[in-house]
């Protein structure tokens, strides 16, 4: 076979696999699987959100932890300096 001949073969396979999976997505069957995946799609959309809604809070809370940490920090120092003057 020639390279010509290849890519002919190539072409007319493509377009086959194209018209095949076209005919099926318009069947029953391929509109019930479309419909599977969308909705798989949308709930790891909302899953995705939550986790990241959730991470978001956590940040939050740590970073005020650390606040509140530093700012005890600066305190004790504060007052240990004040006594040893």
């Amino acid at each position: 076979m020639t390279d010509n001949q290849k890519f002919l073969a190539g072409i007319i396979i493509g377009a086959a696999a194209g018209t095949a999976i076209a005919l099926f997505l318009q069947s029953e069957k391929g509109k019930e699987m479309m419909s599977d995946v969308k909705g798989a799609a949308n709930d790891a959309g909302d899953a995705l959100k939550q986790k990241l809604a959730s991470f978001d809070e956590e940040i939050s809370s740590l970073l005020k932890k650390g606040k509140e940490f530093v700012e005890d920090l600066e305190a004790k120092a504060a007052n240990n300096t004040a006594v040893n003057e």
